[in-house]
């Protein structure tokens, strides 16, 4: 099992911690973690519902809406286990992404990627999770890899908010109408799932470097099988 530590210093460009205001890797990676033990407290589904947005989507495998297609669903009697490996963060914190082996309760192996968002609370929900079998379990690293996209150039009056204690008015990251790509609230980290016809699917993200935007991430699923 990859240690609940991070390794912050992957993919970074050198920045300290204070140029990075919001990103915080660590967080996020607990969040997954407490995602995955609640599934085994309280039941999988019922772990996906509590840790969704009331809009988010995963793959079924065609896309739908989260809250729906999990309400009233019951619980499988063995949970898959998960845990991550990577989380790649935008500099303000505001959309994180984690990826990480499953293990099913039959022994089939594979790898999900989960989009979080941060919520007014300062909490984590998730907003687009996918994911697929493998042939081969992923590398274990010995720390979970974490990766922060560079932050965008300050203007002046940016943290204009915070005067005489009042803090700016909190905006959700912003998300597509049909759940399917959105970007953090600072543009340093983007992302999107398409789908084609025959179901198959492709999860992009990308990360701030310097003055451009650079792939991060491509996660591709092949079509399911015919019906039968």
């Amino acid at each position: 099992m990859a240690s609940a530590q991070y390794d912050d210093s992957y993919g970074r460009s050198g920045r300290s911690r204070a140029q990075q205001p919001g990103a915080d890797p660590g967080v996020v990676v607990a969040t997954e973690i407490a995602f995955a033990r609640l599934a085994k407290e309280k039941g999988q589904w019922t772990a996906f519902a509590k840790f969704a947005t009331k809009d988010a989507v995963m793959f079924v495998p065609e896309p739908v809406r989260a809250q729906k297609w999990l309400g009233g669903r019951k619980n499988p009697l063995q949970t898959v286990d998960w845990e991550p490996y990577r989380v790649w963060t935008s500099c303000d914190g505001t959309i994180a992404v984690t990826k990480g082996p499953w293990t099913g309760p039959d022994g089939a192996r594979g790898y999900f990627t989960t989009i979080w968002q941060r919520q007014k609370d300062d909490t984590y929900r998730w907003v687009l999770d996918q994911g697929d079998t493998l042939a081969k379990p992923l590398d274990e690293p010995d720390l979970v890899q974490a990766d922060v996209a560079d932050c965008p150039p300050r203007t002046p009056g940016a943290f204009g908010g915070y005067r005489h204690g009042k803090a700016p008015k909190f905006v959700p990251s912003p998300v597509a109408a049909d759940g399917l790509s959105g970007t953090s609230s600072d543009g340093t980290l983007s992302w999107s799932a398409s789908v084609a016809p025959d179901r198959s699917r492709e999860v992009h993200v990308s990360l701030r470097r310097g003055q451009e935007m650079q792939e991060a991430l491509v996660s591709r699923v092949a079509a399911p099988p015919p019906a039968r």
